[in-house]
């Protein structure tokens, strides 16, 4: 039973070739009992034996012609690579005698469960594509809207009206700024994530390099009336291992980003922990905060948590996607803990320099 259920193209040739002959001996058997005679008989069975060997070698053609056409197709759909001559000729004399059939659909099902998981892992790409296009395509359109605003405003007679053309043309200049700030963080993201950005690793002081960044920003951070310092009991030298620029360049996103949300009279600090073979910095405020549904997108291209104070305060949107790019360029982590109307802390390692 589990032949007939199951049959190779050998074993259908077979049968079927059997079948044929035995209808044939049948037909014949019934001639030789009418008719009689010994020469009668020996047709019988000469007839039953050509019919035999005729009807193998047919069924076996046209069937070995039906299978290669069927399985030609189904290899010309599920396979990506035009097939060679020898391949074509290795499926035509493919063994009759095997299931040829069983081990294509294997294939195919291989091939379908293959094209399942390539299409779950392009979905969360395709959108993610999809929402990048659609925020770059946003944040572009704001300053060029603007900056289109303007400029056709003063070719109307505005350049000869004192009291805007400067204001205008001011305002312009911001937009482009803006404009050029975005273009430049984006080179930025790609340059990195292509891993054409030379990174230049040096050993040097962390805690001289977050001094020096507090310093810039202590001007900014006294218009809001925020304390810029470093933990207590960190003020020591602490080496690391890495690229000093692009470090300098996220403690000063973060510390930035910490005055820009923080709250009056509030502070930003920076503390270093000792994690054995790593170091662990963070940057801590006691500002507005983030709600947890923001944390797990927060360091995405283009993603804001107040997306009108973010644009009053300048921001592009990629400064947090930016310092993830190149905290895991150190091949290092990033983590960030908040709680609304609290504060936040965001938490970098670096690799600690040997002495």
């Amino acid at each position: 039973m589990t032949i007939l259920r199951n049959p190779t193209p050998q074993q259908i040739t077979v049968y079927t070739s059997g079948y044929t002959a035995l209808a044939v001996f049948c037909m014949m058997f019934i001639f030789a009992l009418i008719v009689g005679g010994w020469y009668t008989w020996l047709m019988v069975i000469l007839a039953t034996i050509v019919s035999y060997i005729t009807a193998y070698y047919v069924f076996g053609y046209y069937l070995r012609k039906y299978i290669y056409r069927k399985v030609k197709v189904i290899y010309k759909s599920i396979h990506s690579l035009k097939m060679l001559k020898s391949q074509k000729q290795q499926m035509k004399d493919f063994d009759f005698d095997s299931h040829i059939i069983d081990e294509v659909e294997k294939q195919v099902i291989e091939w379908a469960a293959q094209k399942q998981d390539e299409a779950a892992y392009f979905a969360p790409m395709d959108d993610y594509r999809r929402n990048l296009l659609g925020n770059i395509s946003h944040e572009l359109k704001t300053p060029i809207f603007n900056i289109q605003g303007y400029l056709y405003t003063l070719m109307d007679g505005a350049i000869n009206d004192s009291q805007v053309n400067e204001k205008y043309i001011q305002r312009a200049a911001k937009n482009l700024e803006r404009l050029h700030h975005i273009v430049e963080d984006l080179d930025v993201i790609s340059q990195i994530e292509g891993q054409q950005m030379d990174m230049e690793f040096q050993r040097f002081d962390v805690h001289k390099l977050a001094m020096e960044v507090l310093a810039d920003l202590e001007l900014k951070a006294t218009k809001k009336n925020i304390n810029l310092r470093i933990k207590e009991g960190c003020e020591r030298p602490y080496h690391v291992d890495a690229d000093r620029e692009r470090i300098r360049q996220v403690l000063d996103n973060l510390v930035n980003n910490a005055i820009k949300y923080g709250n009056g009279k509030g502070y930003v600090q920076i503390g270093f922990y000792d994690m054995d073979a790593n170091l662990l910095i963070e940057i801590s405020d006691n500002g507005i905060g983030i709600t947890n549904d923001h944390l797990p997108r927060l360091f995405e291209r283009f993603y804001r948590v107040d997306k009108a104070r973010s644009r009053e305060e300048g921001g592009t949107g990629l400064g947090l996607s930016i310092v993830k790019h190149i905290v895991e360029a150190h091949n290092q982590t990033i983590n960030v803990r908040s709680t609304r109307d609290i504060g936040s802390t965001f938490g970098f390692t670096l690799e600690k320099a040997e002495l």
